[in-house]
């Protein structure tokens, strides 16, 4: 089984959610989570992921746009 990490959005619509995903096999995340919101696929949302502290291995994912 995959390890997992609770990661959480900062800005745009979920800002203050957390998501949780599962871990590459180097122990990093996913580059880029796409939030979708309650309009659907029409109100997704990207975030990128940022390092917070490399040395503890804690990131976070920050809004960058409207997927669409």
């Amino acid at each position: 089984m995959a390890s997992t990490v609770e990661i959480p959005l900062v800005g745009g619509a979920a800002d203050g959610q957390s998501v949780t995903v599962e871990l590459d096999p180097n122990g990093r995340p996913p580059l880029t989570h796409h939030h979708i919101g309650a309009e659907g696929l029409a109100g997704a949302e990207i975030y990128e992921l940022e390092s917070v502290d490399a040395g503890t291995g804690t990131w976070r994912y920050c809004w960058r746009g409207p997927a669409v």
